[in-house]
């Protein structure tokens, strides 16, 4: 525990810049004594820690001190290069250098763990350049333009404050601020043309942005019972790997929550004949009607 502390002591001081006896008692629950006799440890081990005292005063850890790679677990050192790696995959190879860097002061081997290929199977046309234009934009707090294709058909200009890229469900999303929506959005990349980022800054309160997982619950969802013929198992087994059940002539069922939009009808469709909607009434109601539409465009 002790360990711990001092490991955490250092790593505070690093990250605030200067603390004080008192404030450092507090965030690590111990005396006052306790933090200075931690001090002397810290300052033995060679970590150079000084203490002022006055007005301005406190504790701080000589600026120009960089962590020894002594401090950092085997594990911990894994951790950071697979991270790094993770990262350069994104970026076209431009951490590569720093990966390099790290894995000889670490005297690690770095395990080429991942690849991102950001082009379709059936046509070349990388979306990467839009990725690395938003990533920017994210780290430099710019607005960014663009036009962007809805679901529902529309096509209109944005102007989003863009906050995190998500990759869910095979594709990647912007998730940012729309000043037209006044509101937060997702984006799907693909659907993103004419993308310009603003020399605009925006400044927005972490606290204020609603978490992921919170903005795709609070979207309108449908429960659904779909039946899928044993031609189609390969993807239904793709796409909702544990939910699947199996009758005696091989027909797979599925009971899954999906979006209430268009978008759930064009998805149900890309299965063709080999899917049938069993519940709920409204739903199976809504493909009837879809496919008697699509059936009078090919009756002459």
């Amino acid at each position: 525990m002790e360990q711990s502390r001092l490991f955490g002591i250092v790593y505070h001081l690093l990250e605030k810049g200067k603390s004080t006896a008192p404030e450092l008692a507090e965030k690590f629950e111990v005396s006052i004594r306790t933090i200075y006799r931690d001090l002397d440890a810290i300052s033995a081990a060679g970590i150079p820690v000084y203490a002022t005292l006055g007005k301005g005063g406190g504790i701080f850890i000589m600026q120009d001190f960089v962590l020894n790679k002594s401090l950092l677990s085997e594990q911990e050192k894994e951790q950071i290069l697979t991270a790094l790696q993770g990262i350069s995959v994104t970026e076209n190879n431009q951490s590569d250098e720093l990966l390099i860097k790290l894995s000889g002061l670490f005297q690690s081997k770095v395990t080429n763990w991942i690849e991102v290929d950001f082009s379709e199977w059936y046509r070349n046309t990388p979306k990467s350049d839009v990725f690395n234009e938003i990533k920017s934009a994210i780290f430099n707090r710019n607005t960014i333009r663009f036009s962007y294709f809805a679901r529902e058909g529309n096509y209109s200009g944005r102007t989003v404050e863009p906050v995190k890229l998500i990759f869910k469900n095979k594709d990647w999303y912007l998730y940012g601020f729309c000043l037209l929506r006044n509101d937060f959005r997702f984006f799907k990349l693909t659907r993103i043309k004419d993308l310009e980022i603003s020399s605009d800054t925006f400044l927005r309160d972490v606290g204020n942005i609603p978490k992921i997982e919170t903005a795709i619950k609070n979207k309108n969802m449908i429960q659904a019972t779909l039946k899928f013929s044993p031609k189609a198992a390969f993807r239904v087994y793709d796409e909702f790997t544990d939910k699947v059940s199996e009758d005696c002539q091989g027909n797979l069922y599925v009971n899954i929550d999906l979006p209430d939009h268009e978008t759930l009808f064009s998805y149900l469709l890309s299965f063709g004949e080999h899917v049938e909607i069993l519940e709920p009434d409204h739903l199976r109601s809504s493909m009837k009607e879809k496919l008697a539409l699509m059936l009078e465009k090919y009756i002459t």
